[in-house]
């Protein structure tokens, strides 16, 4: 393992744990390219796993249009889902917990199989999910002000922080998910719309782009593991004392209050 990746992610995960941002690792290392900000996440993961934590699943980052022009990306990128970031619907998180935390909502699915690449397609995803759930994703920064390219976000586990999971799982067969339309609300008023279209046209290939990107790690999909595959709108920021809602019809809803 290189040193310098090995010291990356140490400032990273110090960073987390004290709630004071970094600058830009792509300034401060000029030279990391975007395998480097993944070995750099995987180093980061695995010193959580050693900790105690575990992986519940994964999420793809950067799969709408809206999203990659907030953060000048053209491609799309992936982290990891640890069972302290689980939140049930409706439930209440600390502002402390994060830097900068921005929200955006998505349609979960949760696999019945393996999905190992490199050849996984859509069709593939469809036939191994299991079911879909209404979730918020939760994105967090540790690199100061959000100044972040691909190499930053990467390391950086996908700027996750937390997951809010809804109750109601939806079988999708009969279900058109690119069809499936959002509304996320803040204090009760519309802030953002979207659709399951958003994500790469289709969930699932956003789905399957994953399982493909991970077979390069030697990670495979697992059965049960929740995916995350990317927002259906923008993120919108937010502060002490929203609440936040997405509605996505007949996949239902979820909701968490930031205080």
């Amino acid at each position: 393992m290189n040193a310098s990746i090995e010291n990356i992610a140490q400032t990273l995960l110090e960073a987390e744990k004290s709630k004071e941002a970094v600058s830009p690792l792509t300034s401060q290392f000029s030279n990391l390219n975007v395998m480097d900000a993944y070995q750099i996440q995987l180093e980061v993961i695995k010193r959580k796993l050693k900790g105690g934590r575990t992986v519940i699943g994964k999420k793809v980052g950067l799969t709408s249009v809206a999203m990659q022009r907030m953060l000048g990306v053209d491609e799309p990128d992936y982290g990891h889902l640890l069972d302290d970031m689980k939140v049930e619907n409706g439930g209440t998180v600390k502002m402390s917990n994060f830097l900068s935390p921005k929200i955006e909502a998505e349609i979960g699915f949760v696999l019945s199989q393996d999905l190992e690449g490199p050849n996984v397609t859509f069709l593939d995803v469809l036939m191994a999910t299991d079911y879909v759930v209404p979730t918020l994703e939760i994105i967090d920064s540790r690199i100061v002000d959000w100044k972040i390219g691909l190499v930053d976000t990467v390391a950086d586990n996908g700027s996750s922080a937390m997951v809010v999971v809804g109750e109601q799982m939806t079988d999708i067969n009969g279900i058109d998910l690119r069809s499936v339309g959002m509304t996320l609300s803040k204090n009760g008023e519309m802030i953002a719309t979207g659709s399951g279209a958003a994500a790469l046209g289709h969930p699932a290939h956003a789905i399957a782009w994953l399982a493909n990107k991970l077979h390069e790690f030697g990670i495979t999909l697992k059965a049960g593991e929740l995916i995350l595959p990317g927002a259906l709108s923008a993120a919108i920021t937010v502060t002490e004392g929203d609440t936040v809602t997405a509605q996505f019809g007949p996949v239902g809803s979820v909701s968490v209050t930031f205080e």
